[in-house]
């Protein structure tokens, strides 16, 4: 993939205790995806771009229209996210909330370094199980995982969607909460409320 430009990262909240941070979905942006802050938590905010152009928005990962993820390049997009993250956060707590493709880029997050994180929510998406990352027993052990799924879901593989809650409920041994709503590939009150009370719980414990 072509060289990855610099961050481009929009904040709300304080800039103190635990960091909540927000990655959108393919296409989105880090504008749209921090309007979320709004209905959560009051708490420490940072909303970061996706560095892959994808249209009017942007990914986290290339995607090509017939075969899918590119997982070649997420190695490299997942490094450039910690350098970021490590000069952006230091010893802070972290904790992520990824949406459908930005979903799929935490969970290859906590994958790689599940100890780096103090929680994260998987939120409408899968977790990359071809990127070759270790989905091994035990990987997630004691981390906070919320997932989310919509029970008419079109978009996210209905087999990738049972496989993440499988894993994320049972062998990974994450202190998973999971949730299925009806409707389809979107937030819906429920989940927005139910994402609120996991995070409050969530930061909370981690501050």
């Amino acid at each position: 993939m072509e060289s990855i430009p610099p961050p481009v990262v929009v904040t709300a909240g304080g800039d103190s205790g635990p960091l909540v941070v927000l990655l959108h979905g393919r296409g989105g942006d880090e504008e749209r995806i921090l309007e979320l802050s709004a209905l959560l938590p009051e708490t420490s905010f940072a909303a970061v771009r996706g560095p892959v152009g994808n249209g009017d928005g942007y990914a986290w990962f290339e995607n090509h229209p017939l075969e899918g993820p590119d997982w070649s390049t997420v190695a490299a997009t997942m490094a450039w996210f910690r350098e970021w993250l490590d000069d952006a956060a230091g010893t802070r707590p972290v904790v992520l909330v990824g949406f459908s493709s930005g979903a799929a880029f935490t969970g290859g997050l906590i994958l790689s370094d599940p100890g780096r994180y103090a929680g994260a929510a998987v939120l409408y998406g899968t977790l990359p199980f071809d990127s070759g990352l270790p989905a091994t027993p035990g990987r997630l052990s004691g981390l906070p995982v919320f997932v989310t799924q919509g029970e008419e879901d079109e978009v996210i593989p209905a087999e990738l969607s049972a496989r993440t809650w499988a894993y994320v409920t049972g062998e990974s041994g994450a202190d998973a909460t999971a949730q299925r709503y009806p409707g389809g590939h979107g937030f819906t009150p429920a989940s927005l409320r139910d994402l609120s009370d996991w995070l409050i719980k969530t930061v909370a414990a981690a501050g």
